[in-house]
């Protein structure tokens, strides 16, 4: 059976899955032992004043227990699910600009600035406020014959986002700024990656200047420009030398990654999620190819973002895939292993979509070029040029 046949099998109203789950396994770049660095974030009060009664520093980092292979875990989090839904867009998107995916997508560009922006950029997909403030053909977005389409979508008739937004399906969306109640589209594709057994590393960070620079500046401000000397031992206000990038820094202590015993990532497409999706009055052929084209293309985003040997997360955040089961789990948690590759994974999403569009449930493989409103044009450059403003 052919890899859209098996997607088309396992969405159908008798489906015998559950879901499509990635299960893998990875080390630090260089083997286990090596230390990693996983995302930091600001330190509760509770976790600081919990610190200082037992006597520890507080760590900037998530941690949780897990119930891993039966057994009670501390583990640590090194990828976050709305992190990992990014780097799957990320890479839907590289492969769109490369060639190898037709997607349709909106696309918001300001030449001279040198800013563009995509779909799988929006943070809040086809809900996102760049969306609702720019213009289509010289038209609000809202008001627009896509937006006013966008805007019809509802919890039982979910085609306009398949056509123009198919990724507000895949990774989850709501329209919260908007007046009126919008419907809620949950994530069918999930993704995160947490370390086992955690240990705090320690590290120290500091700069040595090459000839020694001591002294003073008269205004950190002119760091750009011309800013002032001022020798050891001058009566004048002024900052540290080390505030524009020159002189000594003193080792300090900063976030020391970790190690782990291993680090695994947890995946899933849920079928039970495409199963809630409702199509109008399209046949039920049609909405059954249209949720396994979602399937696919989920499918398509996680090869593209994780199915090779190694996966670059952040600094000090490079590892090595050791092992990795792609599989249906059926009903009782048992698992169907599926070998397949990226290629094999964008015929399928190609196959599939076009069944569904003969089926009279269409995908759009387009750009619509959308053009900021002034005032969103005016935050943007404030943005960009922010700095040199602040410095006139």
């Amino acid at each position: 059976m052919s890899l859209a046949d098996r997607l088309l099998d396992a969405v159908h109203e008798d489906r015998s899955y559950a879901g499509i789950v990635f299960n893998g396994v990875y080390q630090p770049v260089g083997g286990p032992g090596g230390k990693i660095m996983p995302p930091t974030f600001p330190i509760p009060d509770r976790e600081r004043a919990a610190a200082q009664r037992e006597g520890r520093d507080p760590v900037p980092y998530a941690v949780e227990r897990r119930l891993i292979d039966e057994t009670l875990c501390d583990t640590v989090i090194v990828d976050q699910v709305p992190s990992q839904a990014n780097r799957v867009e990320e890479a839907l998107l590289a492969a769109r600009d490369g060639g190898r995916l037709d997607l349709p997508i909106f696309e918001l560009t300001m030449k001279e600035e040198g800013v563009r922006l995509t779909s799988l950029d929006f943070p809040h997909r086809y809900a996102d406020a760049y969306l609702r403030d720019s213009d289509v053909d010289g038209e609000r977005f809202d008001r627009s014959p896509v937006g006013k389409a966008l805007r019809s979508t509802s919890a039982t008739d979910v085609r306009p986002l398949y056509q123009r937004e198919p990724y507000s399906l895949i990774f989850g969306a709501w329209d919260s700024h908007r007046k009126g109640r919008w419907p809620k589209f949950p994530r069918i594709y999930s993704s995160s990656m947490f370390g086992i057994d955690w240990s705090i590393g320690d590290r120290r960070a500091g700069k040595v200047d090459p000839v020694n620079l001591t002294g003073a500046i008269d205004d950190k401000g002119k760091a750009e420009r011309d800013w002032r000397f001022l020798p050891e031992g001058t009566k004048a206000k002024g900052g540290k030398l080390s505030e524009i990038g020159h002189g000594h820094i003193a080792p300090n202590t900063v976030h020391g990654g970790v190690t782990v015993r291993e680090i695994r990532r947890y995946g899933w497409i849920s079928l039970a999620g495409l199963e809630r999706l409702r199509f109008g009055d399209a046949s039920a052929e049609a909405a059954t190819a249209a949720r396994a084209t979602l399937a696919a293309l989920a499918l398509v985003g996680d090869r593209l973002a994780f199915g090779r040997a190694s996966l670059w997360l952040r600094s000090g955040c490079d590892l090595t895939r050791h092992r990795e089961t792609v599989a249906f789990e059926g009903d009782g948690g048992t698992l169907d292993p599926v070998d397949v590759s990226t290629a094999e994974a964008i015929e399928a999403f190609r196959e599939l979509r076009s069944r569904a569009t003969a089926a009279g449930i269409r995908m759009d493989d387009d750009v619509i070029a959308i053009s900021p409103i002034t005032s969103l044009a005016e935050a943007i450059r404030h943005a960009l040029t922010q700095s040199a403003a602040e410095e006139v």
